[in-house]
């Protein structure tokens, strides 16, 4: 049997900061979109933050993320819905995971989630 993942809870207003990081640097930085990009952003070392869709079906796409990000001590965060996800990345249509590469001018939004993520876990 497949071992499940245990998402956290995250905070509307840290989501909503996640989101707003994902954007800045989706602008002003580099990211990764997809669950492939993303695992191979976490197994490379080079990703400095993950979002990963809560809503993703089957759940075992993206099961092994939280896994990876932990063995490569990389923040991750949970954003409700896919579509939340993809529109940060701007897409029009679902993403379910997404590695902030480069934060560029998210850089210190970046750093204030990373603690405030890691003493919710």
């Amino acid at each position: 049997m497949a071992q499940m993942y245990v998402t956290y809870d995250v905070p509307d207003d840290l989501r909503e900061k996640a989101l707003e990081s994902l954007e800045l640097a989706r602008d002003t930085g580099k990211i990764k979109k997809g669950t492939n990009e993303t695992t191979k952003s976490i197994e490379r070392g080079v990703a400095q933050m993950v979002l990963i869709g809560e809503d993703v079906n089957p759940p075992e796409i993206v099961a092994h993320l939280p896994m990876l990000c932990d063995e490569k001590k990389i923040p991750y965060v949970y954003i409700k819905n896919q579509d939340e996800l993809g529109a940060a990345c701007g897409f029009g249509v679902g993403c379910a995971a997404v590695a902030i590469i480069n934060a560029g001018k998210a850089k210190s939004l970046l750093e204030e989630l990373t603690g405030k993520i890691a003493s919710l876990r």
